[in-house]
């Protein structure tokens, strides 16, 4: 049977760790193995984040500009569509504060000892965070040609939402432009699926590097991110997600659990929110008795907008890897970072393997090492399982909610079958 990308992913990670960790204690001062062995395997992983580097500018802008466009139908849904969106964007707001405030008390990575292992071929230029106010007048470009060229995470994203809302306005002759970014936006997703199709040789190539001065504490301090990660997600979905429900329509935090078991056992199982679509709206409509108008207009959205999921992961990996590799995130650095995320997860949503990528988005507006993006792609399919779990919940709660609001449900809060009600 051919191997998963993930898998591969992990045989890269292992194979590399152990040449790296053999070159350290067994070929130490051997010129064939720490010279050229090691200079071939900073050259290779050198290449692949150069390529990550590469694809960061176009998706970011190119994906948020077909996200805001794909949003256009929202105020023909007057307050549905806002009640659905403001809900979504508060949603991701309260997980990614959250997500920083749990990260910034256990430190994650803390104890790596990641600090020197960075190679000058892939070393990046810090990035020195501005005030908020300074933030806020910097994110309109005086250049945007220097925007795109400096990689600018901020400016480029205010671009892309001008852009997005330009081509709403022209209304109808908006279409070729429309059909001009959905094709480049399909290239940039075919380029991303090449670039992580050579993901397994750049976690070995990089991870030889990391092995070769592999401290003894590293390996635990991968599996307490990880476990980290999985425990926040995990409390999401089995706990605030159901509170939330519970606290605004009245329905049991377990009566809500159960109706969403074969959602949260399908998003595991194949940690794709997409694939989880039709079980999404099936769970809504079938089982807690949300109209269809309702969970046809906000499950779709909630797959380009609900990323509080992915918001969570790539803010617990971002300091995870600050820290592993002695750069770590201040208490100035947290408005910036969680903007940054809260403005990424627009483009998020629909990108293979976006939590990756956005993490290496995150990692370059911070001037962070690209070499922990190796180590986090080597542990994505554990937390992107989870990751994905949250957010189709999320969408199951959120238009929950939004149905309640509007009469638009018709469960019993009680432990009856759902029984959907038309309301006039």
């Amino acid at each position: 049977m051919k191997k998963s990308l993930s898998g591969k992913i992990f045989a890269g990670l292992f194979a590399g760790l152990i040449i790296g960790t053999a070159i350290q204690y067994l070929f130490n001062g051997v010129t064939l193995m720490d010279t050229y062995a090691l200079g071939l395997a900073e050259g290779a992983g050198g290449m692949f984040v150069s390529l990550i580097k590469l694809l960061v500018v176009p998706l970011v802008y190119v994906s948020i500009v077909c996200g805001i466009v794909d949003l256009k139908d929202i105020t023909a849904f007057g307050r549905l569509g806002g009640k659905t969106f403001g809900l979504y964007i508060i949603n991701t707001i309260i997980a990614i504060t959250a997500a920083l405030t749990v990260g910034m008390i256990f430190q994650p990575g803390a104890d790596a000892n990641l600090a020197g292992t960075v190679s000058e071929a892939v070393e990046l230029t810090t990035t020195e965070t501005p005030d908020i106010f300074s933030l806020i007048v910097n994110i309109v470009p005086s250049n945007p040609v220097q925007a795109f060229a400096s990689g600018d995470m901020l400016q480029i994203i205010f671009m892309a939402i001008l852009t997005g809302l330009a081509i709403q306005a022209l209304d109808s002759r908006g279409g070729p432009a429309i059909k001009t970014f959905k094709m480049a936006n399909e290239i940039m997703m075919k380029l991303v699926g090449l670039v992580m199709s050579l993901a397994p040789f750049g976690v070995f190539a990089l991870m030889i590097q990391l092995g070769a001065t592999l401290d003894g504490n590293t390996l635990m301090s991968v599996a307490g991110y990880v476990a980290l990660v999985v425990a926040m997600l995990v409390f999401w979905i089995f706990f605030f997600y159901p509170m939330m429900v519970g606290l605004t329509t009245g329905i049991k935090p377990s009566q809500f659990l159960r109706h969403t078991r074969e959602q949260i056992l399908f998003s595991l199982s194949t940690a794709s929110s997409n694939a989880t679509i039709p079980v999404t709206m099936r769970t809504l409509t079938d089982k807690i008795g949300v109209s269809k108008s309702v969970a046809g207009f906000g499950v779709p959205l909630g797959a380009t907008m609900n990323m509080s999921g992915v918001s969570i992961y790539i803010a617990l990996a971002t300091i995870f890897v600050a820290n592993a590799f002695g750069q770590p995130i201040n208490s100035a650095d947290l408005f910036t970072l969680g903007l940054t995320i809260l403005l990424l997860s627009i483009g998020a949503g629909g990108v293979p393997g976006g939590g990756v990528v956005m993490v290496g988005v995150l990692l370059h507006q911070l001037g962070l090492p690209p070499e922990g993006l190796a180590i986090v792609a080597a542990v994505d399919r554990i937390n992107d399982m989870f990751c994905t779990s949250s957010n189709v919940v999320g969408d199951t709660a959120v238009n929950t909610i939004v149905a309640k609001s509007e009469n638009e449900i018709g469960i019993e809060t009680s432990d009856a079958p759902a029984e959907t009600v038309t309301v006039s």
